[in-house]
Formats: structure tokens, C-alpha cells, sequence
């Protein structure tokens, strides 16, 4: 095999070798390729999952708010329930100073 002959095999087995790279990078990128359809479906989902997040957020919000008028609301029935428990103690200890003033005039 002279030096010609030898140029030649060698181009020949490089352009097999690139023939073969080619083409299974061509049948890889066949099989692997997302189709427009799911682009389509993970583009929906996207939006999809967006607007449960805004939902969510929106859901946390109201809750937030709703805690805060019942801890308003909690703390005013407290300060009522303390307000009438005071009157109450007050007008049993004056209905008690009106017993023993009825008792000691009625006592001769």
C-alpha cells in the first residue's frame, strides 16, 4: 500500500465515520424532538400552575385579613366580657350593702 493508497482509505474510512456520526445524530434528534402539541400542553400548564399561585396567594391574603378582623373582634368581646364582669361585681356589692342596710333597719 503505497502513500496514495493510504490517503485514500483513510479519507474514505473519515467519511464513513462522518456519514455514521451524522446520521445518528439526525436519528436521535428525530426521537427525541417535543412536538408543538406538548410545547402547547407544558405552555397551558404553566399558565395553569400561574394562576393557582395568584389563587393561593389571593386565598392567603383574605385569610390574613379575616384573622385580623377576628382577633379585632375577639379582643373587643374580651374587653366587654371584662367591662360587664366589673358591673356585675360592682352591682352584687352594692346589692349587698342594700341587704345589710334593709337588715339593719328592719332589725329593732
Amino acid at each position: 500500500m503505497n502513500r496514495t493508497e493510504f490517503i485514500i482509505a483513510t479519507a474514505i474510512i473519515l467519511f464513513v465515520a462522518f456519514c455514521l456520526g451524522w446520521f445518528a445524530h439526525w436519528l436521535l434528534s428525530r426521537f427525541t424532538r417535543v412536538s408543538q402539541a406538548d410545547v402547547d400542553q407544558l405552555e397551558r400548564m404553566s399558565q395553569e400552575l400561574h394562576e393557582a399561585e395568584e389563587t393561593r396567594d389571593q386565598a392567603i391574603t383574605y385569610l390574613q385579613q379575616r384573622e385580623a378582623e377576628l382577633t379585632n373582634q375577639l379582643t373587643q368581646t374580651e374587653a366587654e366580657l371584662s367591662a360587664a364582669m366589673d358591673g356585675l361585681r360592682e352591682a352584687r356589692h352594692e346589692a349587698e350593702e342594700l341587704r345589710a342596710y334593709v337588715e339593719r333597719m328592719h332589725a329593732p
